[in-house]
């Protein structure tokens, strides 16, 4: 199967990449030439650059070259980053993009799968399910649910996640690690429900293989764990050597109900100890490629 990653140098984007090298045919898109050594980790995925989701003609070139079956849309202005905070590259990324390539799938009858995000809900209360209705008053949630696709073809999934990147520190996993033999602060009662990369990578697969029927918005979503006890296992497998102080003053809730989606797949998501088993054991060369990159 012919499969494209839009977003492929990004943290969810190269995870598929490589996790689908020898699984699918797999192409990936991204805006500059790839340095060396993200070359090297993706030597199995023909990579297509000069395509950006501020220009989106530019994808015309990645869908004649990658002529795929399923599109599968990683880019987006993160929560963490400026963008994502700023209305107008978060609604030309988060809100018009999706939507663009959307027309374009449709065009190339390829079957386009759109990775949402829990953020969509205020976390106010938790345990969201599809029929709850989206109440992010922010820029960047409000911007990610204007960008949610539904129709033939088109498959929204909300989601969060965790993973390793290739640069900077913006996720909660490399954020931790920068803070080596230091302290962090850990919210007990923040409640987080998203995947590793790789796991939610072994979930988009099995969707994308044994389902492709499956379109409209579905919720994605591993078993509930607060931020404290998330941190804690990661500094535990990864020997961190972080103090991590209990905090209770944030209260946040974003978890999602993700029981319809497991209902028609029959599937249930790993369990946090797995996952987290499964990427403290990745010997993915990350601190050589980074320190690599950070250079450049």
């Amino acid at each position: 199967m012919r499969v494209l990653v839009v977003g492929a140098t990004g943290t969810l984007g190269h995870r598929l990449c490589l996790e689908w090298a020898e699984r699918f045919e797999c192409f990936g898109t991204g805006r500059e030439p790839v340095a060396a050594p993200v070359a090297d980790l993706l030597a199995g995925v023909t990579l297509i650059d000069g395509v950006s989701a501020e220009r989106p003609e530019s994808l015309g070139t990645a869908f004649q070259r990658a002529r795929p079956e399923v599109v599968v849309n990683c880019i987006g202005a993160v929560k963490q980053a400026e963008a994502g905070q700023q209305a107008v590259p978060a609604i030309r990324i988060n809100s018009l993009f999706p939507h663009e390539l959307a027309a374009l799938c449709g065009e190339q009858s390829a079957r386009m799968v759109h990775i949402s995000t829990d953020c969509v809900f205020s976390g106010n209360r938790g345990n969201y399910n599809e029929d709850d209705v989206p109440d992010a008053t922010d820029i960047y949630g409000r911007s990610k649910l204007l960008g949610e696709v539904a129709g033939d073809g088109l498959l929204t999934l909300r989601t969060s996640l965790i993973g390793r990147e290739l640069r900077g520190t913006l996720g909660l996993l490399e954020w931790l690690i920068s803070n080596r033999g230091g302290s962090v602060r850990g919210f007990e009662r923040a409640v987080f429900s998203g995947f590793t990369t790789r796991a939610l990578a072994a979930e988009l697969a099995f969707l994308i293989e044994e389902h492709p029927e499956l379109d409209g918005i579905w919720h994605l979503a591993a078993e509930p764990i607060d931020k404290l006890s998330l941190l804690t296992k990661l500094n535990d497998a990864l020997e961190l050597g972080i103090e991590i102080v209990p905090d209770e003053d944030v209260v946040i809730d974003r978890s999602l109900d993700s029981s319809r989606l497991g209902h028609i797949t029959g599937r249930r998501p790993p369990a946090w100890d797995d996952m987290v088993s499964e990427l403290a054991a990745d010997e993915t060369p990350y601190e050589e490629i980074r320190r690599e990159l950070a250079h450049r």
